[in-house]
């Protein structure tokens, strides 16, 4: 069986120039509304309306991701398994959750070189990094903002929200998936499934 591969020279430079043109394009676009958003959020939040967070990026290294803070820090939580009425999330940051819009400053993660419009999801510790064997081809990509492991799941906070175990269920049955579908992504990428990935986001 031959061993997947990742991107080429051609297709990396490829893939960097659209993410460069369409985070510049989309910076441009929704810098004002990310600065609204900021300001609302440091009043729900009573917190600095940005926050970064330690993500695992390409080659597994370390990187700040930037979001929109829609969570009250004050309120302890064991792990990193987000449910949809986690007592966390403000009722405006439930808002914004709800249509990604949290997601907007990643815009500037692309545009910075740390992330991808599209590609895997970045993790927290303990799971990309944790990765062995041909899995280890999802850590040869940047990390992306969306792609089809995420549009499969973008109703996982409501999925995991009807289990009795959440992180089990993470663990045992969409984290694999996730692996699967990212495998396939990488091995199959072409431009046009950026694009049509991209879309597909912005309509649903």
């Amino acid at each position: 069986m031959n061993k997947p591969r990742g991107l080429n020279t051609k297709q990396q430079f490829v893939k960097r120039l659209f993410d460069l043109f369409f985070s510049f394009l989309g910076l441009v676009v929704f810098m004002v509304p990310i600065s609204v958003l900021m300001i609302l959020a440091s009043i729900s939040t009573k917190k600095f309306g940005i926050f970064s967070q330690n993500r695992i990026g390409v080659n597994g290294e370390f990187f700040k991701i930037f979001k929109i803070r829609t969570m009250m820090v004050n309120i302890p939580k064991e792990d990193f398994i987000t449910l949809k009425n986690d007592d966390r999330i403000t009722p405006f940051g439930k808002l914004l959750r709800l249509y990604k819009l949290d997601e907007l400053p990643q815009l500037f993660n692309v545009f910075f070189g740390d992330m991808s419009l599209v590609g895997p999801r970045p993790d927290v510790p303990g799971y990309a990094d944790k990765l062995v064997g041909e899995d280890r081809i999802i850590l040869s990509v940047k990390p992306g903002i969306t792609g089809p492991a995420t549009l499969k799941f973008k109703d996982e906070e409501d999925l995991l929200s009807k289990q009795n175990n959440p992180k089990k269920y993470n663990d045992e049955v969409i984290w694999p998936e996730k692996i699967r579908i990212n495998k396939q992504y990488i091995v199959e990428w072409t431009l046009f499934n950026d694009i049509k990935y991209v879309v597909k986001t912005i309509i649903n």
